[in-house]
């Protein structure tokens, strides 16, 4: 048995510790049931609740959220086009975000297999300052993907 307001922690009947507990008008709450034997605490229960979800509530914000972005290119994508998207690219793997490019082949234009795949290497290589090739460019359906994700500032 542990606790704050316990004169001797140590070993102790189950009879005797809630005995205890019940003469400081507080709860038993088991904590680690698999020790041997197991632990348990002399505390307010509705305050070890409000502590347990304080903490689960500070991992979850120390946690990292990955956010995906898209960018969706043709396979015949003009220059200007490919800049803005590249410069956009850029901004969301400098603010932490994953980045999925994709060329879209509509209709016939799946012909065009090889043009897309050679967008989305030059693509890769304009953004290797910022961002590593997670997935290189591979065909799924209609689509071909490539996953970026952000380099790790030093």
């Amino acid at each position: 048995m542990v606790g704050d307001n316990i004169d001797e922690q140590g070993v102790y009947p189950t009879n005797k510790a809630l005995e205890m507990a019940r003469e400081q008008e507080m709860d038993l709450v088991l904590i680690a049931d698999k020790a041997d034997p197991p632990v348990v605490k002399i505390v307010d229960y509705k305050k070890f609740l409000y502590d347990q979800k304080k903490k689960q509530k500070e991992i979850a914000q120390k946690a990292q959220k990955t956010v995906v972005k898209e960018i969706r290119f043709g396979p015949n994508t003009d220059d200007h086009d490919y800049d803005f998207k590249k410069r956009n690219a850029e901004k969301f793997l400098d603010e932490g975000a994953k980045l999925k490019a994709y060329v879209f082949f509509k209709g016939r234009s799946i012909v065009f297999k090889d043009k897309g795949e050679i967008l989305l290497l030059r693509l890769a290589q304009d953004l290797e300052e910022v961002g590593k090739v997670e997935s290189m460019p591979k065909l799924e359906g209609k689509r071909m993907i490539m996953m970026m994700a952000p380099k790790k500032s030093k």
